[in-house]
């Protein structure tokens, strides 16, 4: 694989193939087994991984910068020779201290080192932060917005090889449609993993799969990468088929007349072609499984309702006077910025916060099912997968649990490891299993796809657009809002606008794809 200026790489294949070893081996945290990875010496690699280590004592605007690469070194020397200047017991170093500072400050020009903060400030607004955070400490941020700190210091040092491992995970809509733009006008070699659809289609101009071990290029974007790859298989399939039915014709050949003497030079000559036949390989990519899921129980009419709600943390009003009816059948999508309460609009309809004034009221007959990101710490921690789910359905049979567990995403093994060592993406999955396997007739969903591997996607869009019951969720990935939702609720500024059909329906009649983006 090479990468070259301008060039925008998807790297894809299944968890586990070693998409992350790749870009390890790349900034040599990782020796390759074999090969070598060779980056030319005057490259400068900016590398975004899941792991962003500490962060604290700093306000969020100087950890980014403080990460820049060499404009943030060269701007704390700098920093450092004029304290140095002033400094009365350093006098007799000044002509030293001067001479020095202005090398020092020529690079620093040079970097473009006095713009860093307003480019700083930029990036991490179109990453959403507002501006009272970015100047206050960083510490004191989630996890989740820890990691869009650590990627906007890497924007920040506008490296030659930009290496992004999974950088939309932890990005709300707003936040993934501003780094498309800003990657798009990237003038370096950029290489991207990514679960986000529409986001590898619409950014790379090649794509690198990684399956077996073995890399494979396809130029064009990941759409393109689909239709070849299909072919391919289909192709692989079909020759691996016709060399299997022709070594079984040859085999039984031999079986039959390998005692006959008067057919002992056909076997033998038989014999000798098989030895040399080049076999074809098996097919190794995986094929998903299939789970056919129950239909839920029907609900009455109205499903959900809130009447003249109010809803504030402290000083800030998330909702006052609010109306809202679900009715039997929608699927209502929640757009809006952070802070514009989508959030907690599912949670005042599931019930795991309360309205401070008016009324939240589920329909008769509604069985709901409350899916948000907190379900995954509930899980038991010492029970297995399998367990989990034994647990929750002690009738079911064990084939039928296998097959749910398979749908999701174990196989093999898998079904035994504890929860405690689950991944993020793990957890995610075996809570939607446990969910869906005995589906309520209402779903309301808090980023479900958040950490999901294509494959768990694709399948759970296709169990859940035959789903007959309601739902009310929340998603930054496009394809789900696009193929789930026949309603929109958009949030912006205390304002509070629906409309008929569903996403791809709401982008035309706005002309934007987020609130907040232009």
């Amino acid at each position: 694989m090479a990468a070259f200026a301008g060039q925008r790489i998807g790297l894809v294949g299944p968890n586990g193939s070693g998409k992350s070893s790749i870009f390890r081996v790349i900034v040599g945290e990782e020796e390759p087994d074999g090969g070598s990875a060779l980056v030319d010496k005057d490259v400068v690699v900016g590398y975004f991984s899941q792991d962003v280590g500490e962060m604290a004592g700093r306000s969020v605007v100087q950890e980014a910068m403080a990460g820049a690469g060499e404009v943030a070194t060269v701007g704390q020397e700098l920093a450092e020779l004029e304290a140095a200047m002033s400094d009365p017991e350093r006098a007799d170093e000044l002509e030293a201290l001067v001479d020095r500072f202005g090398v020092v400050q020529a690079r620093f020009d040079a970097l473009d080192g006095y713009s860093l903060e307003s480019r700083a400030r930029e990036i991490l607004a179109g990453l959403s932060f507002r501006p009272e955070q970015m100047d206050a400490d960083v510490g004191t941020l989630s996890g989740g917005w820890k990691m869009r700190v650590a990627l906007a210091r890497i924007l920040l040092m506008s490296p030659d090889l930009l290496l992004l491992d999974e950088p939309t995970n932890h990005l709300d809509l707003e936040s993934i449609i501003w780094l498309e733009r800003f990657l798009k006008s990237f003038s370096g070699a950029l290489i991207v993993t990514s679960h986000d659809r529409s986001f590898l289609n619409r950014l790379v101009t090649h794509i690198v799969e990684i399956s077996g071990g073995e890399l494979t290029s396809f130029t064009g974007d990941f759409e393109f990468y689909e239709k070849q790859r299909d072919l391919f298989d289909k192709q692989a399939d079909a020759q691996f088929a016709r060399q299997q039915a022709m070594l079984a014709k040859e085999k039984a050949f031999i079986e039959r007349f390998k005692a006959r003497a008067s057919h002992a030079a056909q076997v033998q000559s038989r014999e000798k072609k098989l030895e040399k036949i080049d076999l074809v390989e098996p097919p190794r990519r995986a094929k998903p499984t299939e789970f056919q899921f129950d239909k839920p129980p029907r609900s009455g009419e109205d499903v959900a309702k809130l009447e003249s709600v109010d809803k504030s943390y402290g000083d800030l009003k998330i909702y006052e006077g609010f109306d809202m009816l679900v009715r039997r059948g929608e699927r209502w999508c929640v757009m809006g910025v952070n802070g514009a309460g989508k959030s907690t609009l599912l949670k005042l309809i599931a019930g795991a916060t309360q309205a401070d004034a008016g009324n939240v009221a589920i329909g008769p007959s509604v069985k709901l099912g409350y899916f948000a990101q907190h379900a995954m710490e509930m899980l038991e921690p010492t029970s297995s997968v399998f367990q989990t789910l034994e647990d929750a359905f002690p009738r079911a049979s064990q084939g039928s649990l296998r097959s749910l567990a398979g749908a999701f995403g174990f196989s093999g093994d898998d079904v035994e490891k504890p929860c405690s060592v689950l991944s993020g993406g793990e957890k995610a999955r075996l809570v939607l299993a446990r969910m869906l396997y005995n589906p309520p007739n209402f779903l309301v969903l808090d980023e479900p796809t958040n950490h999901l591997d294509m494959a768990t996607k694709e399948m759970l869009v296709k169990s859940l657009e035959n789903f007959e019951g309601s739902m009310l969720f929340v998603s930054h990935d496009r394809q789900f809002l696009a193929a789930l939702s026949n309603r929109v609720l958009e949030l912006e500024n205390g304002d509070v606008r629906r409309y008929e059909g569903g996403y791809l329906e709401y982008v035309e009649q706005v002309g934007y794809e987020a609130p907040g983006v232009g």
